[in-house]
């Protein structure tokens, strides 16, 4: 656990955590949804889920690209067909 915590962040763990304890009753799952909540905090998850939007991002990228540029050559062809 994290030291040193100013004010603010003490407040917000603490308010979670009750948010936590109030929306579920069993206490093996209350203590897995405060551990997820202390990773989070702590950057664990973050990190992870940074670099999943990373790939997604890179292979919706990769699909648009393979879509413009058949836009382009569809394009091409019209406008051959209308200079004739």
């Amino acid at each position: 656990m994290v030291k040193n915590l100013n004010k603010s962040d003490k407040k917000f763990i603490r308010l979670k955590k009750a948010e936590i304890r109030k929306k579920f009753y069993d206490a093996k799952k209350q203590k897995e949804m405060i551990d997820e909540m202390y990773k989070r905090l702590s950057g664990e998850i973050k990190t992870e889920v940074v670099e999943k939007k990373v790939k997604k991002v890179k292979a919706e990228q990769k699909q648009n690209q393979g879509k413009s540029k058949a836009k382009v050559e569809s394009g091409k062809m019209k406008n051959k067909k209308k200079t004739k």
